[in-house]
């Protein structure tokens, strides 16, 4: 649907043919699922449905390689398919783009965690390292959340990272610190990410001025082999997506994705607004795609030191997201369209 060369927005290190990748069979893959039809991206159709509206992707630099993706998709300047060219109209808070034939606004706002932050000193945490309010939405978002028609909300990477783990005012745990070995920590990053999840899926549904759709994508599946991001893991040499006799079980992403299904299960039953808010279930699907990272094609280092086994290559798999996003988009707006005639 575009290529590197024909969208301005990516990132460069999701520009894996930009970085030099030999291979580009990845590209072509589509999800096919068993008992439904899912339709291939269609631009206009996704304009037409959004006229008016404003969708935001909310997150962490995952939730940028969808919105990016989405762009792509919508921008698509190879003749005849194109649809036209955006105005970028964001700022360093908020990146917004406006496409003027249908008034549909695309916009990405960054949280880590999706809920508030802080490094100011708490009890025994000193000033610095970052404390987690598990119980608190991040406030830097939720006040625009009212204006927004449609909110992809993903997260959860970001507790693998040093913090603080804050529930009620108090500290109940920690990722990557706990200096008082005397004191025992009540939850791990696992845990936090549960409750923080069903923290910000209930302040969208009791949200008294949100009415729109809300989506929460969920756990993205990296693929490192070998150590960690900074351990020296790798993807290198992945060319096919896995057969399903090749998976390997991840144990944390497992108990990450069951986290997260929790929490939102929890959150949901909270619901007092007029919102609707769904889950967009791509952990199991995409944990075949072992070979739509970009890996050592981060960057143009000939060295190629570092590898990228959590972002997605674009074009690649994560344009499907977007096909997802696009048919839930579809079956609620179209779905009012024909209960008020």
């Amino acid at each position: 649907m575009y290529t590197n060369n024909s969208c301005p927005v990516i990132t460069r290190m999701q520009n894996c043919q930009g970085n030099g990748r030999p291979d580009r069979e990845y590209e072509s893959y589509r999800w096919k699922p068993s008992q439904c039809d899912l339709p291939r991206f269609d631009a206009k159709k996704f304009l037409e449905l959004m006229r008016g509206k404003t969708i935001a992707f909310i997150g962490d630099s995952v939730a940028r390689n969808q919105m990016e993706s989405l762009l792509c998709l919508l921008w698509q300047a190879i003749l005849p398919l194109q649809v036209e060219v955006p105005r970028n109209q964001g700022n360093r808070r908020m990146h917004r783009y406006y496409f003027r034939s249908t008034s549909t606004k695309i916009v990405r706002m960054w949280s880590s965690w999706l809920v508030h932050q802080t490094p100011e000193a708490i009890d025994f945490a000193p000033e610095g390292v970052t404390k987690v309010h598990l119980d608190t939405p991040d406030e830097n978002f939720m006040e625009f959340v009212p204006t927004f028609d449609v909110v992809v909300l993903s997260s959860g990477h970001w507790f693998a990272k040093q913090s603080v783990y804050v529930l009620n005012n108090e500290i109940v745990g920690g990722r990557l610190w706990w200096p008082d070995k005397s004191r025992e920590a009540k939850i791990n990053n696992i845990e936090a990410f549960g409750a923080s999840v069903e923290n910000i899926v209930a302040s969208i549904v009791t949200h008294p001025n949100f009415t729109g759709l809300a989506i929460l994508r969920s756990y993205s599946p990296s693929h490192y082999e070998g150590g960690a991001w900074d351990t020296g893991g790798s993807c290198t040499g992945k060319t096919r997506p896995l057969e399903p006799e090749q998976m390997v079980k991840n144990d944390n992403i497992d108990k990450m994705h069951e986290k997260q299904i929790t929490g939102f299960l929890r959150g949901i039953q909270k619901k007092s607004n007029k919102s609707k808010f769904v889950m967009m279930d791509i952990t199991g699907v995409f944990s075949y795609r072992h070979d739509g990272h970009p890996g050592p094609f981060r960057s143009l280092d000939p060295n190629k030191r570092t590898h990228d086994c959590l972002h997605w290559c674009m074009p690649g798999p994560v344009d499907t997201w977007n096909e997802f996003v696009l048919e839930i988009i579809r079956r609620e707006y179209e779905g009012k369209k024909s209960s008020s005639s």
